[in-house]
C-alpha cells in the first residue's frame, strides 16, 4: 500500500479538523480527495507530507511512518500545495535546478530539460517565474514536485487557474501518472474527478462520508434506477406498468417516461423486450446516473 491513514486525528484547542479518518491510496490509482472548504482536506495532506504532525491515530507512505520516519516519507513524496510556493525571482530553468539540486538529483540537468518538455514549459524556461501566468506557474509547481521522480504524488487543487487547452493537457499528464504513481488528487471541479480519477474519497467535517471507485458513487444517494424512455407511439401508464420489475412510472409528456425499478435491477432489457412483444418503436432509452457533482451536494448539505 503506497499510502496508508488509519484513525487519522488532528485536533486544534477544541476543534476537530480531522475526525478518526482512514483510507487507502494505492500504486497505479488516482484517488481523487474531495470535500467542501474546512472539510479537513488540507490538514490531512499537510500530515501526509509530514509539513504537521497528527493528534492521533497513523500513516505510513511507502511502508515508513510520518512520525518514526519523516525524511524517508519526504523522499517518497512529491507534493503541489493549494497556495503554490514559488521563488517569484528565479527563472523556470533555474529555479527547476535549485530543486534538483536540493534533491541531490545526478544528471541534474537532463532531468530538468526533461520535465521542462513534460509539462510544456519550453517556451517559458527563460522567463522570471514571477512574470508567468497563473496557469503556467501551476505547470512549475508540477514540475518541481515530478522532478524527483516520487512514488506518491499530493497534489492540492492542481488545475487551479488553467486555460481550457492546458487543463487537457494537464488532465492527461495526471492519468498518465496515475498509472505508474500514487496520485491523490484534491480539487473543487467536479468534471476534473470524473475525467481523471479512478476512486474517490469524499470527508465532511472531517470524516470520511464515502469512499467509492468513480461509477459507484451514484449508488451513494439513490435506492433506485431510472430509465427514460421514449416511444414513437402514445402509451399509457397503466399499460407500462406490465413491465417486468418497474416500481414507478412518470410522464414526461411527447410519449417520455420516467420508469424506476430497484437499485439492484437494471430493466433496460425488460423494456426492450416489452417494446418488440407489443409492436411499439422505441425511440429513446438512458439509464439516468447521478453525477459527482450530485452525490457531492448530497453527502455534504447541512
Amino acid at each position: 500500500m503506497s499510502v496508508k491513514v488509519e484513525q487519522l486525528t488532528k485536533v486544534y484547542q477544541t476543534q476537530k479538523a480531522v475526525n478518526e479518518i482512514s483510507f487507502d491510496a494505492k500504486k497505479g490509482q488516482v484517488l481523487g480527495f474531495l470535500g467542501p472548504n474546512g472539510a479537513g482536506k488540507t490538514t490531512t495532506m499537510k500530515i501526509i507530507t509530514c509539513f504537521i504532525p497528527q493528534s492521533d491515530g497513523k500513516v505510513t507512505v511507502c511502508g515508513f511512518d510520518t512520525q518514526v520516519s519523516p525524511m524517508e516519507v519526504r523522499q517518497k513524496i512529491g507534493y503541489l500545495p493549494e497556495h503554490n510556493p514559488l521563488y517569484k525571482d528565479m527563472y523556470v530553468k533555474e529555479y527547476l535546478g535549485f530543486v534538483g539540486g536540493l534533491h541531490k538529483l545526478k544528471n541534474k540537468k537532463k532531468k530538468v530539460a526533461e520535465m521542462i518538455e513534460r509539462v510544456g514549459l519550453g517556451r517559458e524556461q527563460h522567463k522570471l517565474i514571477g512574470a508567468l501566468s497563473k496557469g503556467y506557474r501551476q505547470r512549475v509547481g508540477l514540475a518541481q514536485a515530478m522532478l524527483h521522480d516520487p512514488d506518491v504524488l499530493i497534489l492540492d487543487e492542481p488545475t487551479s487557474g488553467l486555460d481550457p487547452n492546458q487543463l487537457v493537457e494537464i488532465r492527461k499528464l495526471i492519468i498518465d501518472l496515475g498509472k505508474e504513481k500514487t496520485v491523490i488528487f484534491s480539487t473543487h471541479i467536479m468534471q476534473e474527478v470524473q475525467a481523471i480519477c479512478d476512486q474517490v474519497l469524499i470527508i465532511n467535517r472531517g470524516k470520511v462520508v464515502a469512499n467509492d471507485p468513480v461509477e459507484a458513487l451514484q449508488h451513494r444517494i439513490s435506492g433506485s434506477t431510472t430509465v427514460t424512455v421514449e416511444f414513437l407511439e402514445k402509451t399509457q401508464k397503466e399499460f407500462l406498468r406490465k413491465i417486468r420489475k418497474v416500481k414507478t412510472i412518470k410522464s414526461l409528456g411527447n410519449n417520455q417516461w420516467k420508469i424506476t425499478a430497484d437499485l439492484k435491477d437494471d430493466i433496460r432489457k425488460d423494456i426492450f423486450d416489452f417494446a418488440v412483444q407489443n409492436k411499439l418503436t422505441l425511440l429513446g432509452m438512458k439509464k439516468d446516473v447521478f453525477s459527482v457533482e450530485d452525490v457531492f451536494q448530497e453527502l455534504t448539505k447541512d
